[in-house]
């Protein structure tokens, strides 16, 4: 019994070195396995924004190294080599994820895909140059976030007239009242702009600024004295006397005056004052009825009525020095067409009505309503109303006899 019991312990030990051994085995075989498994990955360099990490794959495409790293590829991403390139041995593979922005190009808003790091790089890849004068916010130097907005205006050249100066001026303002802000131009009260402020601005628009000041201008005028003429019987007819010198007024008229760019373009009379009264011109006439010497001088010819010869010469209303009025009262401006001659009162009276004669025709009847300085003795001066008909006349002898 004691030999069975020998033999059956030996067959138990002989049975658990064939598990151990098979046991054995198997983890030789899995361990062979897992190195030759290893040892079959390929050997790459994933670069994600600039960050590199080695990696080992079994992956036969880039594709399938992108999946296998949980990483999706977008439509706008940058990938290179492509999604479908066959992955070799330490092979770079470089993935730079696409970031969403806003670009308002010149009032034109647009999403924009991009990989760009900054704004700079992204107007490159947009093509667009940036003028020196055009604006863009943010600045190129700023870096490319997710949902950026970005700015961009185009400067274009515009005529600037203001203060007496001309200049070009490159600007991106939509209005007139964009661009005044922009180039600090301040417009007074009064001054105004061509075009409006409300206006677009446009490539080679003219803008005009127009200064305008309303001032107030006083201007002085003379104001002439008038001649009156009073009746005075002490005084021998045909004679004056000086009774009240005349004074010459001034008035002073207020202008308002608009002026632009330093040029007047309207004036407009607000109001009249007197600064000084004139003063009228008082002249006696006398009207005292003496004996004339007028008898004689016709009763030499024959009885009274006879013909005489005198000498003639011709005056207006508006010579040098006449009031329009003449000796008796006439005012020969207001009375053209007046036949009216000036005597010597001691030789036809005033007040008498004569008959003139010329080269055998009779010129008309005419009264002796005027004296003149010059009208002395034998003369008459016979009154016209047009200067040129006065200057013609010149000097005539003429023949003359008292009607009445």
């Amino acid at each position: 019994m004691i030999v069975n019991m020998k033999k059956l312990f030996s067959n138990c030990l002989t049975g658990k070195r064939l598990i151990m051994s098979i046991v054995s085995m198997i983890l030789l075989v899995g361990v062979v396995s897992v190195s030759a498994y290893e040892l079959t990955k390929t050997s790459v360099t994933l670069v994600i924004n600039g960050e590199e990490t080695i990696l080992k794959t079994h992956a036969k495409t880039v594709d399938e190294l992108m999946l296998e790293n949980d990483i999706l590829v977008g439509d706008h991403d940058f990938i290179e080599p492509a999604l479908d390139t066959r992955l070799i041995k330490d092979v770079n593979v470089v993935w730079i994820p696409a970031k969403l922005v806003y670009l308002t190009n010149n009032g034109e808003k647009l999403p924009v895909w991009t990989t760009s790091d900054t704004i700079q790089e992204l107007v490159a890849e947009l093509n667009i140059e940036v003028g020196e004068h055009d604006k863009i916010e943010p600045t190129l130097e700023s870096a490319l976030v997710e949902d950026m907005k970005i700015t961009y205006e185009s400067a274009f050249a515009v005529t600037l007239r203001s203060d007496g100066k001309e200049k070009e001026v490159w600007t991106t303002s939509t209005t007139v009242a964009d661009f005044l802000e922009a180039e600090d131009i301040v417009l007074g009260e009064l001054d105004r702009v061509e075009p409006s402020q409300v206006e677009i601005v446009k490539a080679n628009t003219d803008i005009n600024i127009i200064r305008v000041q309303k001032v107030t201008d006083v201007v002085e005028e003379a104001i002439n004295f008038a001649t009156v003429t009073r009746n005075d019987d002490s005084l021998t007819r045909g004679t004056e006397r000086e009774v009240q010198s005349g004074q010459t007024g001034k008035i002073a008229k207020h202008y308002e005056v608009i002026i632009e760019n330093g040029e007047e373009v309207s004036r407009e009379l607000v109001k009249t004052e007197t600064v000084l009264e004139s003063k009228d011109r008082i002249v006696a006439v006398g009207t005292k009825q003496v004996a004339p010497k007028v008898t004689q001088e016709v009763s030499r010819g024959g009885t009274a009525g006879d013909w005489l010869t005198f000498s003639s010469t011709a005056y207006t209303a508006s010579c040098d020095g006449c009031s329009g009025v003449t000796a008796t009262g006439i005012n020969l401006k207001a009375n053209p067409g007046s036949n009216v001659v000036a005597v010597d009162p001691n030789v036809i009276p005033l007040g008498s009505i004569i008959e003139i004669k010329h080269n055998g025709r009779i010129l008309g009847q005419y009264k002796a309503a005027d004296t003149g300085g010059a009208i002395s003795g034998r003369k008459i001066d016979i009154f016209m109303a047009e200067r040129s008909d006065a200057l013609r006349w010149g000097r005539k002898n003429v023949q003359v006899r008292i009607v009445k």
